[in-house]
């Protein structure tokens, strides 16, 4: 490759900095969104178990069998 003048030298030196900054940014940002949709499954989880919980208690109280527990020992 021939040597670059040292305008165009300046000008690939920039650009490569303010990719580098884009980049940086959009990692961080993708850094938020994954702890975002992490802490979100984490709260439909405990709700899930909550609810499942009510599920389980109300089929033990009227002796009615229980898809979940079914559903788990085919698996």
């Amino acid at each position: 490759m021939p040597e670059l003048k040292p305008e165009d030298k300046s000008f690939y030196e920039s650009t490569m900095k303010e990719a580098k900054k884009k980049i940086e940014i959009i990692d961080a940002k993708v850094e938020e969104e994954l702890a975002r949709v992490k802490k979100l499954i984490s709260e439909l989880q405990e709700q899930k178990k909550a609810v499942r919980q009510i599920y389980d208690g109300a089929a033990v109280i009227l002796n009615a069998p229980n898809e979940f527990e079914e559903e788990e020992n085919q698996d």
